[in-house]
C-alpha cells in the first residue's frame, strides 16, 4: 500500500490549492516545497480578484461569466484576504473611446448578474475623489467593482487549511528522484534529510520549473514550454481615495495602480518572455520605465525610477518556447497511461481561478479512487468564517478584544488572519505581553505563530510573504528578528 494517494511537487497556489482540495475529499496528501510557499510567482502576481476586462475585450465570454463566479466564490470564503473595491478607468482621448469602455464594463455588469457588488457608473473626476489624483485633462472616468487580494497570504492559508485536513506540508523539502510504476516511489531531501515516500498519484505544480521537473526528476516528455516574466514596481502612496486605477497605456495594454500596505502603490504588469535561472528573477530597467511612463500619463505626481521601494518579479511556465501560451484559466493534464501511475500536471493561470483549477485536476482523479465531494466553493478559508460585509465589524471587535490596537494596527492583522486572530494575541492585555517588538508592527508573539503554525522559517518568510512589513522595517529590528527566530527554530 502506498503512503499516500497524491503527492503535488510545489507549493505555489496551484500546488496548495490542489492539497488543499484533495486533502478535504479525504485523500492522504503529501506536498513538497524546496523553498517557502508562495516563493515564486505566486508571491508577484497582480493581487487582483476579477473578471479581466481584458479578457472580455476579446470576447472569451464564458472565461469572464466563471472568472467572475469565482470572485464571488472568494468573497465567501476568504472576506479577510479579499477586499471589495471601485476601479477607476479615465478616459484617454488617444486610446479607445468612452462608449466603448461604457459598452464594456455594461456588458461586465450583465455576465456577473445578481452578483453583491455595485454596478458600474460614469463619473465626472473633477468634483469626485478619484480625480483628486489625476492630471486635468482627465474629466471622465468609468468605475466598476472587482476584488483586491493579499496573493502570498491566500497560499499560506489554503495550505493552513490543506494541513488541518489532515494534508502532510513539508518546505524546504526536495524531491530528487520519482520512478513510476504501478505507484510513485519518490527520494526526498528534506531539510537535509533522505527518505522515501510513495504515492498513488503525482501531481507536478511546479510552476516555471515544470519542464526541468518533468525532465530531470519525473524523467517523462514533456510539452515545448516557454517561460514568462510578470513583474510590478511598489512606490509610495500616489493617491488618498481607496479605489484601484486602471490606465489605458499607448499599447493597449491595461495598466493596474493599487493601495498597497496602506503606505505604497503597487503598480503593473509588463510581462514578456524569460530566460534564466526562475529562483532569481530581476526586474529590467527597462520594464521599470514603462511603468513610471504609463503612470505618469495619468498621475499628477510624477512616478521617476528612483522612486520605486521595490520591484516584484515572478517567472512561469506558458505553452509554446514563445511564452505566447499564457491562459489566465492555467494549464491542466493528466497522463493516466494503462499499467502506470496517474501524473497530473498544472501550471498558469491568475489567482481568481486558482481553486477551480484545483478543483478540476482533483476531480480528475476520482475515477482512480474514490473521493468525497466538491466542497472549497462553500467552506471558508481558515480565519474567514464571517460575512465579507462583516470586515469593519471584526476590525472594532478586535479594537474592543485587546484594546492597546490601533486602527491600522487592527486592520493588519484583521485582513492576515480574520477570526484566528485569537490564538496569537490570546489574553494579552498590552503589548508588552506578546513578547519582543521588530518595529511598531511586528511582535514575537505573532513571529512564534508564524513559525509553528505557517511554516516560516527565515525573516523573508515573514517580512515579504506572510507580511509586508520588510517594506517599513528597519535594518535593526531586522537583524533582531534573524536573531529571535534563530533562537526559536
Amino acid at each position: 500500500m502506498a503512503d499516500f494517494d497524491l503527492a503535488i511537487l510545489g507549493g505555489g497556489l496551484n500546488g496548495v490549492s490542489v492539497a488543499r482540495d484533495a486533502a478535504g475529499r479525504g485523500l492522504r496528501v503529501l506536498l513538497l516545497e524546496q523553498g517557502d510557499l508562495g516563493g515564486g510567482a505566486s508571491s508577484a502576481s497582480p493581487r487582483l480578484i476579477h473578471g479581466d476586462l481584458s479578457v472580455l475585450e476579446r470576447r472569451d465570454f464564458r472565461r469572464v461569466r466563471a472568472a467572475l463566479a469565482e470572485r464571488d466564490v472568494w468573497l465567501r470564503i476568504a472576506p479577510h484576504l479579499v477586499r471589495p473595491m471601485r476601479f477607476a478607468i479615465p478616459a484617454h482621448a488617444d486610446e479607445r473611446p468612452p462608449w466603448v469602455l461604457r459598452a464594456w464594463l455594461w456588458l461586465y455588469d450583465r455576465l456577473g448578474a445578481r452578483r453583491p457588488l455595485p454596478p458600474s457608473e460614469t463619473i465626472d473626476v473633477t468634483h469626485h475623489p478619484v480625480g483628486d489624483a489625476l492630471k486635468r485633462p482627465f474629466g471622465t472616468a468609468f468605475e466598476y467593482s472587482d476584488c483586491i487580494v493579499d496573493d502570498s497570504r491566500l497560499v499560506v492559508l489554503s495550505a493552513v487549511d490543506a494541513a488541518e485536513h489532515g494534508a502532510e506540508i513539508c518546505t524546504g523539502a526536495r524531491c530528487v528522484r520519482a520512478d513510476r510504476t504501478d505507484v510513485w516511489r519518490l527520494a526526498i531531501i528534506d531539510r537535509g534529510h533522505r527518505r522515501i515516500a510513495t504515492a498513488r498519484a503525482l501531481v507536478n505544480a511546479t510552476g516555471a520549473w515544470t519542464a526541468s521537473v518533468a525532465d530531470t526528476v519525473l524523467r517523462v516528455p514533456a510539452p515545448p514550454l516557454g517561460t514568462t516574466q510578470i513583474s510590478q514596481i511598489v512606490v509610495k502612496r500616489l493617491f488618498d481615495s481607496e479605489n484601484v486605477y486602471v490606465f489605458q497605456n499607448h499599447d493597449r495594454r491595461l495598466i493596474f495602480a493599487s493601495p498597497y500596505e496602506r503606505d505604497f502603490t503597487l503598480i503593473g504588469t509588463v510581462g514578456h518572455a524569460f530566460k534564466g535561472d526562475p529562483a532569481v528573477v530581476s526586474m529590467a530597467a527597462s520594464d521599470v520605465a514603462y511603468l513610471c511612463d504609463a503612470a505618469n500619463r495619468y498621475f499628477r505626481e510624477r512616478v521617476e525610477a528612483a522612486d520605486v521601494v521595490r520591484t516584484v518579479a515572478g517567472a512561469n511556465s506558458v505553452i509554446g518556447r514563445g511564452g505566447s501560451g499564457l491562459r489566465r484559466d492555467g494549464v491542466l493534464n493528466v497522463d493516466a497511461r494503462r499499467g502506470k501511475a496517474p501524473l497530473v500536471t498544472i501550471f498558469g493561470g491568475d489567482i481568481t481561478t486558482a481553486r477551480l483549477r484545483a478543483e478540476r485536476a482533483v476531480s480528475q482523479l476520482s475515477r482512480f479512487y474514490p473521493m468525497s465531494p466538491r466542497w472549497t466553493a462553500t467552506t471558508p478559508l481558515p480565519g474567514g468564517d464571517f460575512g465579507w460585509a462583516k470586515f469593519e465589524d471584526e476590525v472594532e471587535s478586535a479594537r474592543e478584544q485587546w484594546r492597546f490596537l490601533g486602527e491600522v494596527e487592527a486592520r493588519r492583522l484583521v485582513s492576515a488572519y480574520g477570526s484566528r486572530l485569537v490564538t496569537i494575541l490570546g489574553d494579552a492585555k498590552s503589548k508588552e505581553d506578546l513578547g519582543p517588538a521588530f518595529g511598531p508592527d511586528l511582535t514575537g508573539a505573532e513571529v512564534r505563530y508564524l513559525m509553528t503554525k505557517e511554516w516560516a522559517r527565515f525573516p523573508d518568510d515573514v517580512l515579504w510573504r506572510r507580511t509586508k512589513l520588510g517594506l517599513t522595517m528597519p535594518a535593526a529590528d531586522r537583524e533582531r528578528l534573524a536573531a529571535f527566530m534563530a533562537g526559536t527554530a
